[in-house]
This record gives C-alpha cells, structure tokens and sequence, in this order.
C-alpha cells in the first residue's frame, strides 16, 4: 500500500484536499477528528487534560472547551508543549492502527492528514507527503473568517512551520486557490504518479 501524509498550513485547506482524496475512492483520516474523538468525556486524554490545566478548560457539562484551551496553548509555548505530549502519542497511536486496517483490507493508496506532520517527525511513515499550501493573503483571510483576530493569527501561524518550510520538504505541492475541480485534478494527478 502507497501511504501518502498530507499537510500544510492552517486553513490552507488540507480538509478539503482530504474530500478529494475520498472522492478518489481511497480511504483517508484526519488526525484533528481523531484528536476530537480522544477528548470526548469520560476519555483518559481529557482526564489528563484537566488535571494539567485545570477546570477552566472544561465547560459546565465537562465538556473540553477548545476556546479556552486554544487562548492557554498559544500563547504559552511551554503549555502547548504539555498539551502535545498529551495528545500527539494518542493520536499517533490510533492512525497507526487504522493504517494497518487499511493494509489488512488490502487498500491500494491511503492517505493520513497531519497538520504537524514535519513537527512531530512523522513523515518517515510516509511513503510521500503531499502539502497543501495557498498564499499568505489569502490563509489570512481564511482565518479571519473563522472568527480570529490578528493577534490569534500569528499565535497559531507561529505554532507551526511556516508554508514555505512544508512546501520545501514535501514530494507533492497542491496549491489550493482556485475551484475544487481544480484541488481534484490535482491531487488525481498525484494518485495517477505514484
């Protein structure tokens, strides 16, 4: 089996890349819904969580309350490091296994989205790395929408490599600007030179 990681920067559109992926017909997983799914109530991840950086990050419900744990983790290298070590063994551990669904089930192609995927040193688990990339202008932009300020921009850009530094050490670029008939033709481009 061909296992392809796929990154890139925040909102440069690595979940949309994904969809093209599926549409493909080969079998994909996002490690942030994986990550998502370790911190439901009641997992050892949120426990551990909590225990780290207290009530504050839950909600009444006890329910992690990503907002607050974001304003915590970016602004603090050191609590971003502790949440990572936390959850990055997890999240590793589970795509892994579905990788091995994947070979067991006898799975031509698949691909795994890592947003950290050169931060976390993953990419030798890979047999090519595709990296998702748009303009500076046009992530800011994005981001805006979703409701973040400057300053939260440059926190989050800051946490991560910078495009340009994934661009350079990735086998594949998709340049992801234009139409999604435009972001499939490339990434079945990809799947046809493997």
């Amino acid at each position: 089996m061909k296992l392809y990681g796929i990154t890139g920067g925040i909102g440069s559109g690595k979940s949309v890349a994904m969809q093209s992926w599926l549409r493909l017909g080969w079998p994909a997983v996002d490690t942030d819904e994986i990550a998502r799914d370790l911190v439901e109530p009641g997992s050892d991840a949120l426990a551990e969580i909590s225990r780290e950086f207290g009530s504050k990050v839950l909600s009444v419900n006890g329910v992690l309350d990503r907002q607050a744990l974001a304003r915590i983790v970016f602004a603090d290298r050191g609590a971003r490091t502790r949440l990572e070590k936390i959850l990055h063994p997890r999240i590793r551990v589970e795509w892994r296994r579905v990788v091995e669904v994947w070979r067991a089930e006898g799975c031509k192609s698949a691909a795994v989205v890592i947003p950290l995927l050169f931060e976390t040193h993953a990419e030798e688990e890979f047999d090519r790395v595709i990296c998702v990339a748009c303009s500076p202008e046009l992530q800011r932009t994005r981001l805006l929408g979703r409701g973040w300020d400057d300053v939260e921009i440059e926190r989050r850009l800051k946490s991560q490599w910078s495009v340009s530094e994934k661009m350079n050490f990735a086998d594949y670029v998709v340049w992801n600007e234009s139409t999604v008939e435009v972001l499939d033709q490339q990434i079945e481009w990809i799947s046809q030179h493997q």
